[in-house]
């Protein structure tokens, strides 16, 4: 496994496809229920891992979060980020993202996937780009090209994110571009519970 991605293989990625469960979170599920009938489910997501998925976005690349199981908590994450969310039929990722590659008339070599677990190996094998989070299972690992130092949930998107475009020779200028946007947004007034200063 490589320290740093291979710039020629960063060049090359056009589709950034994110497992969520053990990636986006720490693969933890809250389950309880309103009234003893309606089941509610709660994940923690990494906000640093929100701002790579934009920073990634920002680039030009194609970037789709891809779960395995139905999840509303999953749905309010890409939506509050405006990142594009597919849930694979049965579980299987591989028919979702394959779909995606004939859509965006890519070859797989042109596909960076980052996984944690059994279900993202058909991935891994085709990926151009097969990334694991620093927890991954021993399975998935040894696909990857690239692995995270941090684990699933704490950053290991956000990781990914800076090696790639870092790889690619974009992260600086868009950090600049992140910067300058965030300084020309205008002053909101505050909340009316805080003291004026």
């Amino acid at each position: 496994m490589v320290e740093n991605i291979p710039v020629e293989v960063a060049r090359r990625i056009k589709l950034v496809i994110v497992d969520i469960d053990g990636v986006l979170t720490d693969g933890g599920i809250i389950l309880g229920t309103i009234n003893q009938v309606e089941t509610v489910e709660f994940k923690r997501f990494e906000i640093q891992d929100g701002l790579g998925l934009k920073l990634m976005k920002w680039a030009g690349l194609h970037v789709y979060l891809v779960s395995g199981r139905r999840s509303s908590a999953n749905v309010a994450r890409a939506r509050d980020l405006n990142i594009e969310y597919r849930e694979a039929d049965g579980g299987y990722k591989l028919r979702v993202v394959e779909q995606l590659v004939r859509t965006h008339n890519l070859d797989w070599s042109e596909v960076c996937c980052i996984g944690d677990d059994l279900p993202d190996i058909a991935l891994m094998r085709r990926a151009g780009l097969p990334v694991a989070v620093g927890n991954a299972v021993p399975e998935v690992t040894r696909l990857c090209v690239w692995q995270t130092r941090r684990t699933g949930g704490h950053g290991a998107v956000r990781e990914l994110a800076e090696a790639l475009l870092q790889a690619r020779g974009e992260w600086d200028a868009l950090i600049e571009q992140y910067e300058s946007k965030r300084s020309e947004m205008p002053v909101t007034e505050q909340p009316s519970c805080l003291p004026r200063l």
